[in-house]
């Protein structure tokens, strides 16, 4: 599970940072004092426009970055105090993720799984059984840097998911994919979904919220306006669908 209580995140920002910014303020209030519950066998959906707060919550989940007040439990543990033990349950998937371009698929998850301390069967296990799924088997012995941009993407999902952790975390997982390779990325999260993992995924995308997500938690202006299941979202703000739910709710919050 992903207990996210009273978080806050404030970033100090330099000038040349103030003045892309176009304030005068010398901090930044990126996520301000948001709470929410992603349960185990279940998909939870951060929603928001970009520059709404959800990569600094992801990367805060994730360890790569200390919340500024408030508490963020895996499975029981902090995300500062017990940063190691967190790390071991969880799986980050990030667009900012660099694989080596001079390595192949194969040797990639021999390393990444080394460094999860797996054991070469293990490895070899978890490396078929998602080369299979994402039908990257064919492409194991090329270079990275001669994979096709969804090659990639599919290879970084099974990067992140070498160690088969409990807790899945994906940042935007289908941006900049074509139609076939999105699809394959939320069928696999779905599968994930039936083993019983807790999964949190971040996107702008509404349709594909709604087709995926369990519960969602909508973020503007670095603060939840909305978290529940989609038709209580729905019933809250009277609307037909989530897009016309987020543009109602982004209306009345964009300026707060």
């Amino acid at each position: 599970m992903i207990d996210v209580k009273s978080f806050t995140k404030i970033y100090k920002l330099n000038k040349k940072q103030m003045s892309k910014l176009k304030t005068k303020e010398s901090i930044k209030k990126a996520v301000d004092n948001i709470s929410f519950y992603a349960e185990e066998g279940k998909i939870f959906g951060l929603l928001g426009p970009n520059g709404a707060g959800k990569t600094t919550t992801l990367r805060s989940i994730a360890t790569l970055l200390k919340p500024t007040d408030g508490h963020i439990l895996i499975d029981g543990y902090d995300v500062v105090k017990d940063s190691i033990e967190v790390r071991k349950r969880i799986g980050f998937l990030t667009n900012e993720l660099k694989l080596d371009p001079h390595f192949t698929p194969a040797y990639t998850m021999e390393f990444f799984g080394s460094l999860h301390s797996l054991d070469k069967e293990t490895i070899a296990n978890r490396t078929k059984e998602l080369f299979d799924y994402f039908e990257i088997s064919s492409f194991a012995d090329k270079k990275i840097q001669d994979l096709s941009t969804g090659m990639k993407q599919k290879l970084s999902i099974a990067v992140s998911l070498i160690h088969d952790p409990q807790v899945v975390i994906f940042d935007e997982p289908t941006i900049g994919l074509d139609i076939i390779t999105a699809r394959a990325v939320l069928d696999y999260l779905r599968v994930l979904k039936e083993k019983g993992k807790t999964i949190i995924v971040s996107t702008h995308i509404m349709t594909l919220a709604s087709k995926l997500c369990d519960k969602v938690g909508i973020i503007i202006n670095g603060k939840i306006v909305a978290n529940g299941t989609i038709d209580e979202i729905l019933q809250d703000t009277n609307s037909k669908d989530l897009e016309d739910a987020f543009f109602k709710l982004y209306k009345q919050n964009i300026n707060k």
